[in-house]
């Protein structure tokens, strides 16, 4: 079949049909490019090359019903060689007359493939910074191999968090603090953010599997799902100091000391503290209110033999060893949200007695005019929730109150709030 006819007509002629279209070419490189495979082959080669990429085409009864439509698509594939050539098959000798149409198109070299998903420029900087990255160590090939995009995203940051796992191979335990490692490029910052790409380099350098820590896994979870899957676990930052020997500043710790009757640091009634310092309080106290608003926390008067806690969100290591907790009514006021109820669901897991204040359906029908929108709710099943507080979770989940329905705490009429801290529970 002549190659005529406008180049991309195929689009519209052939949309219908299931004929390997220009397009739907471009797509099947574009995927290997995604899965990083055009990138690994490039820096080292098998036998793959020439590639030979099979097209649906059309049979000789659709050449005969469509041949319009069969001509057109035939024609943009061929006016768009290039960066491959076409293997053809003679169809419809017998019916319509013979035709040669496209049966594969074929990449003589990796290289043209990644021309033809125009990544061409993004071949040079990915041998560049292998280049760079070998050159510090020849065994970093692997990492380049097992995360090609990751190198060509990351571009220098790769080549520092090397530097970083260099040094770390060279001085094993530092007992240092991050802050104080001294590397051009290197800060706090920018460890936490490579947190995953450093353990894997190092791994490599150590030829060893790296240790998984589900908070960094994939580099798509933030603090709050990390804590999820970890629920009593340190901070994904402090666990990566834990494994690589540096030190970390110890979790804090905020609480207010509700009864004026019972002495503390003379004055002194809102405090900070360590975990460890908080684990080890001996005080007269029997209810604890954990908030997390801050002027919530601020707010709340005083209440005998009371002590309010400055919740952190997600994540309750901090309170996993204050055994005394569970000599005491724990009560919890957090968002009327679905991440609300996830967190009071991860803090059972370290305190299982503890009851939700300001949570139920009642505060929030009285307060539709305070409403705003959640915009990722929750989907997690959760299994720590009572069964009134399971219907709110799953029917704000469900939309039932309205789309993305949300109450912060910090809405809640003061004058309501109190009434039922007062009673403990609701």
């Amino acid at each position: 079949m002549p190659a005529k006819g406008p180049a991309g007509s195929a689009r519209s002629a052939g949309a219908s049909r299931p004929w390997t279209t220009l397009a739907g070419l471009r797509s099947l490189s574009a995927t290997a490019w995604d899965r990083g495979q055009l990138l690994r082959e490039a820096l080292e080669p098998t036998d793959v090359y020439p590639r030979r990429r099979a097209l649906k085409r059309p049979s000789a009864a659709e050449l005969r019903d469509d041949y319009a439509a069969a001509r057109e698509w035939a024609a943009e594939l061929f006016a768009s060689m290039r960066t491959y050539t076409l293997e053809t098959v003679d169809v419809g000798r017998t019916t319509i007359g013979s035709n040669r149409l496209p049966a594969a198109a074929v990449f003589a070299r990796v290289e043209d493939e990644i021309a033809f998903v125009g990544k061409t420029r993004e071949l040079g900087q990915f041998r560049s910074l292998t280049e760079r990255l070998t050159g510090l160590d020849p065994s970093l090939s692997a990492w380049a191999m097992k995360r090609p995009l990751q190198l060509l995203a990351l571009g220098d940051a790769a080549l520092t968090a090397a530097h970083v796992a260099l040094w770390l191979r060279e001085n094993p335990g530092p007992r240092i603090y991050l802050r104080q490692l001294s590397l051009p490029g290197v800060h706090t910052k920018f460890i936490e953010t490579h947190r995953r790409v450093i353990d894997e380099v190092v791994a490599v350098l150590q030829q060893e599997p790296p240790e998984v820590d589900l908070a960094d896994q994939d580099s798509a979870l933030d603090e709050e799902e990390s804590a999820l899957l970890n629920p009593i676990a340190r901070t994904p930052a402090a666990r990566f100091a834990e494994r690589h020997g540096f030190l970390h500043p110890p979790e804090l710790v905020r609480f207010r000391l509700l009864d004026p009757a019972i002495p503390l640091l003379g004055d002194a009634r809102d405090v900070m503290v360590t975990a460890k310092a908080f684990s080890t309080l001996r005080l007269p106290i029997t209810s604890v209110i954990v908030t997390e608003n801050l002027v919530n926390f601020l707010a709340l008067p005083d209440r005998p033999r009371s002590l309010a806690l400055f919740g952190a969100g997600y994540g309750f290591s901090a309170l996993r060893d204050a055994e005394w907790l569970r000599d005491c009514e724990v009560l919890y006021w957090g968002d009327l949200d679905t991440h609300g109820f996830r967190i009071l669901d991860q803090l059972r897991s370290v305190h299982p007695h503890v009851s939700s204040v300001l949570m139920d359906e009642a505060t929030l029908l009285a307060h539709r005019e305070a409403w705003s929108v959640e915009a990722s709710p929750s989907r997690a099943q959760l299994a720590r929730l009572t069964t009134e507080e399971a219907e709110v979770y799953e029917s704000l989940g469900n939309n039932r109150y309205g789309s993305g329905v949300r109450l912060e705490q910090e809405l809640i009429r003061w004058n309501w709030a109190l009434e039922r801290i007062a009673a403990g529970s609701v």
